[in-house]
């Protein structure tokens, strides 16, 4: 038991023994079927951690498979109460809602409990949010300066091959960063590692591979193929704290919004595509997105840029101002 839930929060949970075999089982299914990223596994354990400390103090004693199979729908109105009471979120209220309706599924298809009462139990509508893309002018002035900003040549090839990547092909920050130089693609195509391990193939612009020729021959570091990619000041895997801290300075310099961060880098690839004629499909497979609707949300960002340059250039939409 502790080797399995080792180096998770449900660790020193509140629970009976069963119920922490379980949750157990539950965290092994979704990292070896569902092939969850570490970071996901981490926050569905402390989101299960949360919702054990709030059954402790519900019912008053340590929960088990019992308690669980008995609960209904007034008792996780409850949590979802003390969640607005603590000033949750609606984001992390209906993260923690999701992470536990996959939970009791699990657990109903092994014939552990079958409580179906938590999909009753309506959450919190999120606020409907468009990604926030950058102008082609501005996403191209972003690399520029975060080069020119560098205290080393060679720090500033680094940042400019990272942003031409995250630009040029649509990575998440923790694609590109998790990169080795074995994985420098020495053709047009590159093999991407994104969620869940789940691997696509994304094309490669000769500005990616030039950004990324210039960078690593100007590095200090010895590169070997096994080596990170991309290195901090003391040879290290950079971190993406720096990298996210290497944008807020370029941003501020060029009067750019906050909004403009690495992964803004990746929704513009993606909106500048579709604006381009590019289809829902080929964008959803590029970005490694599961379902096209995530996709989806960029022609809603593409339609709002659509409606501000007509408010802002038809006559009849002047006049009404």
């Amino acid at each position: 038991m502790a080797e399995r839930l080792g180096g998770t929060p449900l660790e020193n949970s509140a629970a009976e023994p069963a119920l922490k075999t379980a949750l157990a089982d539950w965290l092994d299914w979704l990292k070896h079927e569902k092939r969850c990223s570490g970071h996901t596994l981490s926050n569905y354990a402390r989101d299960a951690v949360a919702f054990l400390a709030f059954l402790n103090e519900h019912l008053g004693f340590t929960p088990g498979l019992k308690e669980l199979d008995r609960l209904n729908a007034a008792d996780f109105r409850s949590w979802l109460a003390q969640m607005g009471a603590e000033n949750k979120s609606r984001a992390t209220i209906a993260r923690r809602m999701s992470t536990l309706r996959t939970l009791f599924k699990h657990l109903e298809r092994q014939g552990v409990i079958a409580n179906t009462a938590v999909h009753a139990v309506r959450t919190p509508k999120l606020p409907k949010s468009l990604p926030k893309a950058l102008s082609f002018e501005d996403a191209l002035e972003l690399l520029d300066m975060a080069e020119d900003l560098a205290d080393e040549p060679w720090v500033g090839k680094r940042d400019r091959a990272l942003l031409v990547l995250l630009y040029g092909c649509g990575l998440r920050i923790s694609e590109a960063l998790g990169l080795d130089v074995q994985d420098i693609p020495d053709g047009d195509v590159m093999v991407i590692t994104g969620k869940g391990n789940k691997q696509r193939v994304v094309p490669v612009l000769p500005q990616v591979t030039s950004a990324l020729a210039a960078y690593t021959k100007t590095c200090p570091f010895p590169m070997t193929p096994d080596s990170p990619l991309f290195l901090g000041v003391r040879g290290k895997r950079l971190q993406a704290g720096v990298a996210q801290a290497m944008v807020r300075e370029a941003r501020s310099y060029l009067g750019l919004p906050e909004s403009a961060t690495p992964h803004a880098l990746r929704h513009s690839f993606a909106t500048h595509l579709l604006a381009g004629g590019g289809d829902l499909r080929t964008i959803q497979e590029l970005l490694g997105h599961a379902s096209l609707s995530t996709t989806q949300r960029y022609t809603d960002v593409d339609a709002a840029r659509l409606q501000a340059v007509y408010a802002g250039a038809h006559p009849r939409a002047r006049k009404r101002k």
